[in-house]
């Protein structure tokens, strides 16, 4: 096998051509949008083989734009535990979102872009699957280790927090976005309503039995990490494959 395919077929590597592509890329999506033109300046700028990059972005402009939405959510993740700050379950979620879209401000009109990217309808799956990723960034700086259907729950409400706060945040023209973090709050509060009624279901005999049959069901959908579980996205979820 020549050096080349060797060197490409290692992932640390593709990690690195991905990187060094999007470096190159970003700064120019104001200008060329998430476009095919955009990809192959920042290849050439990036300095790197093209074959290479090729396999690093299989799909092309939208794996650059992926690469760059699970930058951010690294990012936030290491921002987040560099700060180790003694936070309450609320405090922490609610800062880690804002310190998400702070992140993504870094690069606003890029964010816009791929916003309108994801929301085609042949790239709506990929969007959801990058949303479904950043919510479970949080809940597991969060310390979440639920084993069961709350795992799913949790981050499919924390997906409709994000989401509605990103859009809130992209027509924000207020000084230091200070509306989108009203906004934010108020969306955090209904996340916790949301887990506060669960705990009551789970303590009411009442609810307990109405809930016996749902919840026969759903203790059969597995979190990821359980075992017998695979995959990253419950049954039915959008661009699970």
């Amino acid at each position: 096998m020549p050096d080349s395919q060797q060197k490409a077929a290692r992932p640390d590597y593709l990690d690195q051509v991905r990187d060094a592509v999007l470096e190159a890329a970003l700064p120019n999506v104001a200008f060329d949008g998430w476009s095919e033109s955009l990809l192959r300046d920042a290849i050439a700028a990036a300095d790197v083989n093209e074959s290479e990059a090729r396999m690093a972005f299989p799909r092309g402009v939208v794996d650059l734009a992926a690469a760059a939405h699970r930058q951010g959510d690294r990012r936030l993740r290491e921002q987040m535990e560099a700060a180790d700050e003694v936070l309450r379950i609320r405090e922490k979620i609610t800062k880690a979102v804002r310190v998400r879209l702070e992140i993504a401000g870094e690069h606003e009109e890029a964010v816009r872009r791929a916003a309108a990217l994801f929301a085609l309808p042949h790239n709506a799956a990929q969007g959801a699957r990058l949303t479904w990723g950043t919510a479970d960034t949080i809940w597991k700086i969060v310390g979440d280790n639920s084993e069961d259907y709350n795992w799913y729950t949790k981050r499919l409400t924390l997906s409709g927090v994000y989401s509605a706060t990103l859009l809130y945040w992209l027509g924000d023209t207020s000084l230091d976005k200070e509306a989108t973090w009203r906004f934010l709050d108020r969306r955090i509060d209904d996340v916790m309503r949301f887990e506060k009624v669960k705990a009551v279901t789970r303590n009411n005999p009442l609810a307990k039995l109405a809930l016996a049959g749902p919840r026969a069901i759903l203790s059969r959908v597995r979190p990821p990490h359980a075992k017998g579980r695979p995959g990253d996205l419950p049954v039915g979820f959008p661009g699970r494959g």
